[in-house]
């Protein structure tokens, strides 16, 4: 029997001790575990792209203390998520309903009633995880497209908790946008975490006044199948609530060449989310680069990895 990895091992242990606390003093626990991981020098680059990322979501009004401030809260943020879905297959099999407050879900309900699906496109703002077991508690289970991660191990235990959430999982691969279709065939709701380019082969957009790329999938599966592009975001509130803010759908319509059509598109779903961002941009949990600016002088890799 193969021994399991480190990092696998390191996850299930946290998943034991976050379910082992009481919520009251889990989350404290998980946001000052954060906290204390972004000073460390393993943390430096990523705490680096925060600094970046705070400072475009604000204008650069974000200096000094209150920056270094924001950026620790950013990193509390990224461990209450986690936290948050280590617990969720526990906290699913009750009720997650009283904990969300909701904008615009009539925009999901009304798209799913014209019988094309839904795409839910989302940024990595806030527990967007919560957000799923919510719309499962809806009877609405989505799908989701998750990013391969090293050891298999380790995904396949990550696909295991979003699967107990009732999300269908698709690993993001050759096969993706094929599952995806036939998940929009059958009317499901689609989430798709859209703000980095992870294949670097998505479509140019200004992002936050810098020019970068952005997956072109949203878009071209919207074009194509005739389902509903909506924006949304999902935002952390005090006492392990949450509010989900559902905009209208986009204008996806044929005007002229695919491409051309994906690239409007896209960079009008681009606008959208630095609206979201910009309503709590220390919940923003990019920690890779994402813009050519962000990497190394003398990088010539254009595209977010």
């Amino acid at each position: 029997m193969a021994i399991p990895s480190p990092s696998y091992l390191a996850y299930r242990v946290g998943a034991a001790v976050a379910n082992a606390l009481p919520s009251a003093v889990a989350t404290p626990i998980a946001e000052t575990t954060g906290r204390a991981l972004a000073l460390t020098p393993i943390s430096g680059s990523r705490r680096r792209i925060v600094r970046r990322n705070l400072q475009r979501a604000t204008d650069g009004a974000l200096d000094g203390m209150a920056l270094e401030r924001a950026v620790s809260d950013t990193f509390a943020s990224y461990g209450r998520y986690w936290l948050e879905l280590f617990r969720l297959p526990n906290d699913a099999r009750g009720s997650v309903e009283e904990r969300v407050t909701s904008v615009g879900f009539h925009h999901i309900t009304d798209a799913l009633e014209r019988g094309n699906g839904v795409i839910l496109a989302l940024p990595h703002v806030g527990g967007f995880d919560f957000a799923a077991a919510w719309l499962a508690g809806r009877g609405l289970a989505p799908t989701v497209v998750v990013e391969a991660v090293e050891p298999p191990e380790l995904f396949e235990w990550f696909a295991e908790v979003r699967r107990a959430i009732g999300m269908e999982v698709i690993p993001l691969g050759p096969s993706a946008a094929a599952d995806v279709v036939q998940a929009l065939r059958s009317n499901r709701v689609v989430c798709l975490l859209a703000d980095r380019d992870l294949a670097g082969d998505g479509v140019p957009v200004e992002f936050f006044g810098e020019e970068t790329t952005l997956p072109a999938g949203p878009a071209t599966l919207a074009v194509r199948s005739g389902a509903a592009l909506i924006p949304a975001a999902v935002y952390f509130r005090p006492h392990g609530h949450h509010f989900v803010k559902i905009e209208a759908p986009l204008p996806a319509e044929r005007q002229g060449r695919l491409r051309e059509d994906v690239t409007r598109i896209t960079q009008h779903l681009a606008r959208r989310f630095e609206e979201l961002v910009r309503m709590a941009p220390e919940q923003w949990h990019v920690m890779q680069p994402n813009w050519p600016s962000d990497h190394p002088e003398g990088a010539n890799n254009s595209a977010a990895v």
